[in-house]
């Protein structure tokens, strides 16, 4: 979800991630690590695809849907900005950082991040460590901004 933005997306992504697992021969050596590698690849794609649409849709007049109940405005907007902040400073990290740190939020350990990113351990720090600190600078400066 943290990886897409989209909770759809990414029950999507996970759901084909685990139709592929089934009919893969022979069972890979880290199920774990390949399952999230296939589905991060999973939701790329999709992106790809949901960013061609968006053009398509964007040079056509849409209509407005409205939803049928807001709980609270304001605490809405704040939420969708933190989102939103947060999902274009990930959006700034190279694929691996973000897939390193992504990983490593959703519980792996060093050894399944080196190898769903090809790498060795040592860098697999390194790049979670550098991640972190590009992902904490921009929400600071963003946080700055008017």
């Amino acid at each position: 979800m943290r990886f897409t933005g989209d909770s759809d997306v990414a029950a999507d992504a996970a759901q084909e991630a685990f139709v592929r697992a089934m009919s893969q021969k022979p069972t890979p050596a880290n199920p774990r690590a390949w399952l999230y590698t296939v589905a991060t690849n999973i939701a790329r794609d999709e992106a790809r695809t949901n960013s061609r649409r968006a053009q398509i849709l964007a040079q056509r007049p849409a209509e407005a849907v409205m939803p049928a109940r807001i709980p609270d405005p304001g605490m809405e907007l704040d939420a969708s900005e933190r989102r939103a902040a947060v999902q274009r400073a990930l959006l700034e990290l190279s694929a691996q950082e973000r897939t390193a740190l992504l990983m490593r939020e959703e519980g792996f350990a060093q050894r399944e991040i080196a190898e769903a990113l090809g790498t060795t351990i040592g860098t697999t720090g390194s790049l979670t460590a550098r991640a972190l600190v590009k992902l904490a600078q921009r929400l600071s400066i963003e946080e700055r901004e008017p």
